[in-house]
């Protein structure tokens, strides 16, 4: 069985690249699957009031970091 490279983890705060007005987020919970093809995901709450879930897999090119989901500590001043 392969490890999930893992993006985000519960407590992370973030800001997507192209939705600011989304505002910054939490992410408040992380599901992820044991099983080899199993998918992991990310509940994230914005300040704008909506959740929006992410699969948070590195290895896959739908990772929410590819979409453009920053860890707020990572974006430049």
């Amino acid at each position: 069985m392969s490890r999930k490279r893992l993006y985000l983890r519960p407590g992370d705060r973030v800001r997507h690249l192209r939705f600011d007005f989304w505002g910054v987020g939490e992410v408040v919970e992380e599901k992820h699957s044991f099983l080899d093809g199993g998918t992991c995901m990310v509940r994230v709450l914005f300040e704008d009031g909506e959740e929006r879930s992410f699969l948070n897999d590195l290895d896959s090119e739908l990772c929410c970091y590819y979409s453009g989901l920053r860890i707020c500590d990572e974006l430049p001043l």
